[in-house]
């Protein structure tokens, strides 16, 4: 018993302290660096500045920059250009991962995924939703409609995807928020562009309004179903018009 005691199998061994540990440079310059670039500092799709101005107002060894810089462009959010510099090439690291999984998917795997995502998303809207989001869905619809009667696709398009998105807010789930954002891109890549007849354009628009009717009322059934009918119509509407031959 007595060695048990000493060799530390007893109830009053005293815990070991772990030793202590400091970031190293490089890793101290990405944190700095990734930070900098989820909050804008570098907006996606610029170029970062080259590298001796970096290392003359970082104040930092030029290998421990390149390292930096490398760790970046692993992570997605930098991609190096031979010739023309380095370019932000997305805000975060689960953006860069998200879109470019979704952005090699089939597209009925797509529209799975904005199913389950949205559909999920309204009925929460419905539940908890603010009277000022509910005014903003109305105000999209409204955008939507001019769009459509101007005949302007690219408009409809970019007004339909943030109508979606300020739906996905009113969920008020922060990590499903995060996710969606993420995938926007994909998600409108893929489901965008679809040319709609009178008739189509007219019964999505219905849905919209239906929709938004529901999360108003505090349906959360009623939001699930309406936003799944969009989908379903978007994927109906696209197997329609896709050439046979094409694998979807």
């Amino acid at each position: 018993m007595f060695k048990c005691l000493m060799f530390g199998y007893g109830v009053s061994m005293k815990p070991i302290s772990a030793p202590r540990r400091t970031a190293s440079l490089s890793a101290q310059l990405v944190a700095s660096l990734r930070s900098h670039i989820e909050t804008g500092g570098w907006p996606v799709g610029t170029r970062i500045p080259p590298e001796q101005a970096l290392i003359e107002e970082l104040g930092v060894g030029r290998s421990t920059l390149r390292e930096a810089i490398g760790a970046l462009v692993h992570l997605g959010l930098l991609e190096a250009r031979a010739g023309d510099g380095t370019y932000v090439r997305s805000s975060s690291e689960l953006q860069s991962v998200m879109v470019r999984r979704a952005g090699s998917a089939k597209r009925d795997d797509v529209l799975e995924l904005r199913t389950v995502l949205e559909e999920y998303a309204s009925g929460a809207a419905a539940l908890r939703r603010s009277d000022e989001q509910v005014r903003r869905l109305r105000e999209l619809l409204a955008d939507a409609d001019a769009a459509i009667a101007g005949e302007d696709a690219s408009a409809a398009t970019g007004v339909d995807a943030l109508f979606h998105r300020s739906v996905v807010r009113a969920s008020g789930n922060d990590l499903l928020i995060e996710v969606y954002d993420h995938l926007g891109t994909a998600l409108s890549s893929h489901l965008g562009g679809l040319s709609w007849d009178a008739a189509h354009a007219e019964e999505h628009a219905g849905l919209h309004r239906r929709l938004v009717d529901a999360i108003e009322a505090q349906d959360a059934g009623g939001a699930r179903g309406a936003a799944a009918a969009i989908v379903r119509l978007t994927h109906d509407h696209g197997t329609a018009d896709a050439p046979e031959a094409e694998d979807l």
